[in-house]
């Protein structure tokens, strides 16, 4: 798949699982759902490998590589965004991941050497305006007290450790590391240290019978999770994780636009003026002279 392909394919598929994620809350703990998710997700990956005949072999100093990407991308950052959305609403805590945009250009400048043109930066404030406009209500309403901050301070922490597995999957697939199982890999180790996590809270692993949980369920780990991340990691290995970073200004617009077909969400002249915001600096980012 082209570039442009991959980048609008995760951005739709992880758009739309803030729609989703609202049928796994209720009767199981959303960290246990994460560590399912990702479990199930994994054993996926290893299967596809599998079939394409991908090597799973890696010696001891890479796999603790693949511990330490599991525990940021998808222990830490999970974890701590479902813990931010006790104190925020969803739609706020989006617009804290935008962001990761920041985060991986600054990253990708400082540890690859990876130059900020003016026309990238440019792209990345519009993204930020953009996105800030659409939830504009929902940054008003913010409220000054303990809990909020608390809330705000663990959706900022949970975008830098969103950004680190980013920088730090550039890295190993600059070792000539393939996509696929590096994934696997690091979403294994990445649900078990989530479980062991549970372990030690004391926090019970339960299942819900429902279809709604169910169907969610399988959304979210096929589509959410093996697919998106699928495209994702591969356009981050092709453009690198400033680039690819950018997603995360586009998936609070997609999330918006699932909420107007689902949830009757009423678009404002702002509202509007930020989808176009976002669109230009998509175009910017993405853009790339022949």
């Amino acid at each position: 798949m082209p570039s442009w392909a991959l980048f609008f394919a995760s951005s739709c598929i992880w758009g739309s699982t803030w729609l989703v994620i609202k049928y796994q809350l209720g009767v199981v703990a959303p960290e246990v759902s994460v560590a399912y998710r990702f479990g199930l997700a994994a054993l996926i990956l290893f299967g596809w490998c599998l079939a394409r005949r991908e090597s799973l072999a890696f010696g001891r100093q890479m796999h603790a590589a693949f511990v330490l990407l599991g525990i940021m991308q998808f222990a830490l950052n999970y974890v701590l965004v479902y813990v931010a959305e006790e104190y925020l609403t969803s739609g706020l805590v989006a617009v804290v991941f935008v962001m990761m945009v920041f985060w991986n250009f600054l990253g990708a400048h400082y540890l690859f050497g990876q130059s900020l043109s003016s026309r990238l930066l440019v792209g990345a404030i519009c993204g930020l305006a953009g996105v800030g406009l659409m939830f504009w209500p929902e940054i008003t309403a913010l409220r000054g007290d303990q809990a909020s901050a608390k809330g705000l301070i663990l959706a900022i922490l949970s975008t830098m450790a969103a950004s680190a597995g980013n920088l730090y999957s550039q890295r190993l697939y600059a070792q000539n590391i393939a996509v696929l199982p590096c994934t696997a890999w690091g979403m294994l180790y990445g649900a078990l240290a989530v479980a062991i996590y549970f372990v030690i809270a004391g926090i019970r692993f339960t299942w819900d019978d429902t279809f709604a949980y169910q169907a969610s369920f399988a959304y979210l780990t096929v589509f959410g999770s093996v697919f998106a991340f699928a495209g994702y990691l591969t356009l981050l290995k092709r453009i690198g994780a400033g680039r690819a970073g950018y997603t995360s200004a586009v998936i609070p617009v997609i999330a918006m636009l699932f909420s107007t077909l689902f949830e009757d969400y009423v678009w404002t002249v702002p509202a509007l003026t930020g989808m176009a915001l976002v669109v230009a600096g998509n175009f910017l980012v993405m853009w790339k002279r022949s």
